[in-house]
């Protein structure tokens, strides 16, 4: 498919040093002028189980719809259950009533909101795999491939401490499942290769609701999961759901999961914007400890704010889902707002309201309130209002006649008035790392001569030119390893190898900004 906003020129260049085999692929920057309107994100989430998307007559009022409200960016579900909005991606075509081929869900908004200037940001649910009794159509789907009919390694299954796998008909996935990881990553990349999306957005990424405490998750119990585990840390029991070694071994096969698919998406196309849907469950850090003490980090195991601070997450779009009207919600969400200013960094946070739990005056108060500046002087970088389909509590179970006047009255309150947010237009914010970077990357494999792929295994990059520090990182369970963002310059890489594997544990690396530098480290080790 023709790329039709952004120029998708890169190259690849070939490196030899030190027997590992390299190459690069390069970003190309752009630039500003003085006369750009000012910079900051403004969406509306459109869910795939309601209309927006679903016809060319519906895309044609949701491109007129975001516009009327000054919005800049649609975040479109594309992926809601590994069941796609589209033709052409690694994931089956959904069997919901959309408009039969050859219409094209995803082109269609794309090619249409393009045209209009708006962005387009395919969301995709993660680790929700199922949520029905009959299973999809599609022989390909991952439920029919690796669900409750699959055995052994093919079983790609979360599975609860108690052995429960569904909750009602709720199934998911185990992102400590290697396999599920590898798929997860490439059906994000064939969408980014086919189609001309500008981001992806992530939602789910993290381990599912339904856990007996807020302090910890009950999930993460699929047998390969365990296994790796064991193999990990030297142990031979299941942890209970509380251990906080398991804790901690869950959250970063997550972690691992989203640095996978930051670099993957990099390999694609070096400017597309990756975002997620952030859980901002009850009071914020100020109110609950600290970041280790929220439900998001503890509870759902979802650690955004450490993906920020490694630059593995363009975009943080915050889930601050909280009712304006009860006084404690009203907390909950300036909290939250604090941090997500506060704790972006460099890179950006955007907060995105419920639309659908308020009335439209709590939403326009909520808009305001997320643009004023904190105690230390920052912002969120935009709004994200959840819910297209359901623009007002009103709205919410109502006619598609109020919802639509509900909606004209949002549009009406947020644009209109000496003291509209959104009276005039404005830019999505640029991201100066990925348009003029000034740092690369480097992602390779431990597998050995043989296939073996080297799972758990430390590995420490060592800087011997430029400004770069020492880090450390564990492969996967395919034996891929990644760091992102790495300063110029000359480095080490250093593998820890594991008992009964040989070879030459070191390769040097070196690094470019904005080029990925793949190193091939299969023929440097083998069993023993």
């Amino acid at each position: 498919m023709a790329r039709s906003l952004r120029s998708r020129m890169f190259t690849s260049i070939g490196v030899a040093a030190a027997g590992l085999l390299a190459t690069t692929m390069a970003v190309p920057s752009t630039a500003s002028t003085s006369d750009d309107p000012p910079e900051e994100w403004r969406s509306y989430w459109v869910d795939a189980f309601n209309p927006g998307i679903y016809s060319p007559e519906e895309v044609d009022k949701l491109v007129d719809d975001a516009l009327a409200i000054n919005s800049n960016a649609i975040i479109v579900q594309t992926v809601r259950r590994y069941d796609c909005f589209c033709n052409d991606a690694l994931y089956p075509r959904t069997d919901a009533a959309v408009d039969a081929e050859p219409y094209d869900p995803l082109a269609e908004i794309i090619e249409k909101a393009h045209d209009a200037g708006l962005e387009v940001h395919a969301w995709v649910n993660v680790n929700t795999l199922w949520n029905l009794a009959d299973p999809p159509s599609s022989p390909d789907h991952v439920f029919n491939q690796h669900g409750p009919d699959a055995e052994g390694s093919d079983r790609w299954l979360n599975k609860m401490e108690d052995g429960t796998e569904f909750q009602g008909n709720n199934a998911y996935i185990d992102p400590g499942h290697p396999d599920a990881v590898e798929y997860i990553v490439e059906g994000v990349q064939s969408i980014v290769r086919e189609y001309d999306v500008d981001g992806i957005n992530l939602d789910y990424v993290r381990y599912p609701d339904f856990s007996s405490s807020t302090e910890h998750s009950d999930w993460g119990y699929n047998d390969v999961s365990v296994a790796r585990f064991q193999e990990a840390t030297g142990r031979d029991d299941v942890p209970e759901a509380s251990d906080e070694e398991w804790n901690d071994w869950r959250r970063d096969q997550v972690t691992n999961l989203v640095r996978k698919i930051y670099l993957g998406m990099w390999e694609v196309d070096p400017e597309a914007r990756l975002s997620m849907d952030a859980i901002t469950y009850g009071f914020g850090p100020q109110s609950v400890g600290g970041w280790e003490q929220t439900r998001t980090y503890a509870e759902v195991l979802q650690d955004w704010k450490g993906w920020q601070d490694e630059g593995i997450m363009d975009t943080v779009v915050a889930m601050n889902y909280k009712r304006q009207w009860m006084d404690d919600q009203a907390q909950m969400f300036a909290e939250w707002n604090e941090v997500l200013a506060d704790w972006q960094g460099d890179r950006q946070s955007v907060s995105g309201p419920a639309l659908y739990l308020n009335e439209v005056e709590d939403s326009l108060e909520q808009v305001n309130e997320l643009r004023e500046p904190t105690e230390a002087g920052n912002t969120v970088a935009g709004w994200s209002g959840y819910s297209y389909a359901n623009p007002s509590q009103t709205a919410t179970g109502s006619s598609q006649e109020v919802k639509d006047a509900e909606r004209d009255a949002l549009v009406e309150a947020f644009t209109t008035g000496d003291d509209a947010p959104f009276a005039e237009p404005a830019a999505v914010p640029t991201m100066p790392w990925k348009a003029e970077p000034t740092d690369g990357h480097i992602t390779g494999e431990l597998v050995t001569r043989s296939g073996e792929p080297l799972d758990q295994v430390e590995l420490t990059l060592r800087p011997l030119t430029g400004g770069g520090e020492k880090q450390t990182r564990l492969s996967d369970g395919s034996g891929w390893f990644g760091f992102a963002h790495v300063p110029e310059g000359h480095y080490l890489i250093e593998v820890d190898l594991p008992d009964g594997v040989v070879g030459k544990p070191v390769a040097s690396a070196r690094v470019n900004a904005g080029e990925i530098t793949t190193t091939d480290m299969s023929p440097l080790i083998r069993l023993q």
